[in-house]
């Protein structure tokens, strides 16, 4: 297990400096994730995600305390939701903030004042929700930051539709991986998510995430110091493929893989007109889901209630 918060090395300012600069090539036709716009974003073209190559849209930042606990840990997680995403789902339950891109344009030092202020506050890491078109801005950000002496842990909290290539530029510069593995079959990623080939990328990302920072660990306070934590959502009528994704999850982490197991699927945005999306998940199904992931050999994670699924309360997770 980590130690304790002071006894933690984290990379010079220099090394997010160098990685923005890197990254910063690729925007001048955009790479970054696996759509492969190659808009000229430093000439202020747009992409699907919408992102600028100067500033970030952020639309909130706030102690979250709806993580799985060694996110949340008993401070909260420093979180900052950014406005677009590299996919579409069309069930997303934050879609005005990933698909109607509501925030605002922040730059580089505002947004490392953002996160001083989060440290202020008593979070135990920064956590980055959606952060991939931000890349840049938030290496930028986060050179300015510790150069001022921020010393908490990142979080990439992502949808898993990435570019490992782009992961690979980010080895040792973030601590926590905390993925999305949403699908095992690409059509339906393809039709819910307008994601191509989203199986491949989302194999391909989790093993260099994994390659970097192994499976999670935590110090004495049970809170996430290093590693990868993959969640992943319960569909209805298994259109997320639940089994064969709780099977590569331990195929390509190894028996020490944790997961998030999540039932608070609820049909939002356009998912009432989505056929196979009306309805939420049923008991029998989320129970389904469980024996799966038993049956893969996991035993590392955490699960929801099925009140999630209701909508009754945030979602509260059980190990």
């Amino acid at each position: 297990m980590a130690a304790g918060k002071n006894e933690r090395c984290f990379p010079p300012p220099a090394a997010y400096a160098k990685a923005a600069r890197l990254l910063e090539r690729w925007l001048k036709a955009c790479v970054l994730c696996p759509r492969g716009c190659k808009v000229n974003r430093l000439e202020g073209e747009l992409g699907f995600c919408q992102g600028r190559a100067d500033l970030a849209a952020m639309n909130t930042a706030q102690l979250h305390f709806g993580e799985e606990p060694p996110i949340s840990g008993s401070m909260g997680s420093g979180t900052i939701f950014f406005s677009g995403c590299t996919m579409a789902c069309r069930y997303c339950q934050n879609y005005s903030i990933s698909q109607e891109h509501s925030g605002e344009q922040t730059s580089p030092e505002d947004l490392a004042g953002v996160m001083l202020g989060l440290e202020m506050a008593g979070a135990h890491n920064i956590n980055l929700v959606t952060p991939t078109a931000h890349l840049v801005v938030i290496l930028q950000a986060l050179a300015i930051a510790r150069s001022y002496g921020c010393e908490l842990p990142v979080v990439y909290n992502t949808s898993g539709y990435e570019r490992a290539a782009a992961m690979r530029q980010l080895d040792g510069l973030i601590e926590i991986y905390m993925p999305d593995f949403k699908y095992a079959d690409y059509e339906v990623a393809a039709r819910l998510s307008d994601a191509p080939n989203y199986v491949e990328h989302a194999r391909a990302s989790l093993a260099e995430m994994v390659r970097q920072v192994g499976n999670l660990e935590m110090d004495e306070r049970g809170v996430a110091v290093r590693g990868v934590l993959i969640r992943h959502l319960v569909l209805p009528g298994d259109l997320s493929g639940t089994e064969r994704v709780l099977q590569d999850l331990a195929d390509i982490c190894g028996p020490q893989v944790w997961v998030s197991l999540m039932s608070q699927y609820r049909p939002e945005y356009r998912a009432i007109q989505t056929p196979g999306l009306e309805r939420g998940i049923s008991g029998q199904e989320y129970k389904a889901a469980r024996k799966a992931l038993a049956e893969a050999g996991i035993s590392r994670g955490f699960v929801q209630g099925m009140a999630s699924a209701r909508g009754e309360y945030m979602p509260e997770f059980e190990e």
